[in-house]
């Protein structure tokens, strides 16, 4: 049984991830950080689904079991949990969340004691402890030695002290009119309570999450609905969260959804602009439009790209000692502001942008004009090695030849080859597609 993804464990809560696999699950993690404890707490938060009653318990079992003291903060988002561990000197901290999927799923992400998400490795160690009942039963403490649990209701405002820091103290929101979707999760409180003490005029939707309707027609999956209330309202922006709050899509003036892409090339020349982008670079993934780097090489700032997953685009921010980053579903990474993609750090790096260059935001944030680009997912029968596959090398160089950016892999859950084409003609990305496509069916 595999746990960890891309992003943690995740999946159907009581049926993949139900109590007794949380247990273990929190055990195991409990042992692995035990070995390098220094205050022997952990901090656990949670979005608000429904399931995370019954998760945010099971792993307070699991980690006392082991002899964890327990703290717990209630609904709040996922980097508001990577900054909290740090702050407040904890050994991990576990955020209960699915992110952007629908309530009937839930899921585990863990932080070490800098905030930082785990790596495969650690994650690799804590799944080893997991399988190994022997090990779960020797390393159950007794006595004094068994772990508590306290709920603490107050650490919101550390979190909101610390976003709203991170906003330039020569501006104000003042004469800013926002549409705010909290997608009724983790940031329904937090999320509106920073705009407004920052001046902003806001209309906030989707903040009275009940259980099951987090994510549900609402929030960064369906930014249309914040689109639609920025014009009724003749906003200046529309800002739209996930469940965890640690995505953010942008909505200009006009109404229309600004490009991840976009926004990142926005972000990263203000930037550097300001002095402040380290490196003169910046990390996007395998899937950014390659008309991001040229925008970019512009300005000579160099595009260092990852892995799909926020995890990978920090993992090589870090080792390319890089301060700024992400991903175009909406993941940024701010990381002097934040540990972790932020939605509201985000947000407000965005509303920053946009009273400085004093442009309305469907100008300051569509800089560049996107090349064409096609995504194909194909059914396979089996999942052939790449590199075993006859020919595709040859197809490679020959696509490669006619100027088209190409990118080929397998679903890591199902039995899918994913196909990324892009390029600056268009028919010739079409023809490409079209020649890789019968290529696989032949060939999977």
């Amino acid at each position: 049984m595999k746990l960890f993804g891309t992003d943690g464990v995740r999946g159907k809560a009581g049926d993949f991830l139900d109590a007794m696999t949380v247990l273990k699950l929190a055990m195991a993690a409990g042992i692995y950080f035990r070995k390098h404890s220094t205050t022997k707490k952990i901090l656990v938060g949670k979005d608000t689904r429904r399931s995370g009653y019954m998760i945010e318990n099971a792993l307070v079992s699991g980690l006392t079991a082991v002899g964890y003291d327990v703290i717990q903060i209630g609904p709040m988002p996922t980097p508001a949990i990577a900054y909290l561990t740090e702050s407040m000197r904890c050994d991990a901290g576990i955020m209960i969340s699915a992110s952007h999927n629908p309530y009937e799923d839930n899921g585990i992400k863990f932080f070490d004691n800098h905030g930082n998400k785990l790596g495969v490795k650690c994650e690799k160690k804590i799944e080893e402890i997991f399988h190994n009942d022997e090990l779960l039963t020797s390393e159950q403490l007794t006595g004094k030695h068994i772990g508590s649990s306290k709920r603490i209701d107050d650490v919101i405002g550390r979190y909101i002290v610390s976003i709203k820091s991170s906003f330039p103290r020569d501006l104000t929101l003042r004469g800013l009119r926002i549409v705010l979707d909290c997608a009724n999760g983790a940031a329904y409180k937090v999320g509106p309570t920073i705009l407004e003490e920052l001046g902003a005029d806001i209309i906030t939707i989707n903040d009275k999450p009940d259980g099951f309707n987090i994510n549900e027609n609402c929030g960064a999956m369906h930014p249309e609905n914040v689109g639609k209330l920025v014009k009724e309202y003749r906003a200046d922006i529309g800002l739209a969260l996930d469940g965890d709050a640690d995505r953010l899509v942008v909505i200009d003036e006009k109404g229309e959804v600004v490009d991840g892409d976009k926004l990142i090339g926005a972000l990263c020349k203000y930037l550097n602009d300001e002095n402040l982008l380290k490196g003169q670079a910046c990390v996007a993934t395998v899937m950014s439009n390659k008309a991001l780097e040229d925008y970019l090489n512009e300005d000579n700032i160099a595009l260092h790209r990852s892995n799909v997953g926020d995890k990978y685009v920090l993992e090589v921010m870090h080792n390319e000692d890089i301060n700024f980053g992400g991903e175009q579903s909406g993941h940024i990474i701010f990381s002097d502001a934040a540990k972790t993609g932020d939605g509201l750090a985000s947000a407000l790096q965005v509303l920053a942008l946009v009273l400085k260059s004093g442009k309305p935001a469907s100008e300051v944030l569509n800089a560049f004009d996107l090349y064409p680009q096609i995504l194909h997912n194909m059914k396979v029968n089996e999942k052939k090695p790449l590199e075993e596959i006859e020919g595709l090398d040859a197809l490679v160089k020959s696509l490669r030849a006619r100027g088209l950016r190409d990118l080929i892999r397998y679903s890591g859950t199902e039995n899918k080859i994913r196909l990324l084409l892009e390029g600056q003609d268009k028919k010739v990305v079409e023809k490409g597609m079209e020649e890789l496509v019968e290529f696989f069916k032949k060939a999977l």
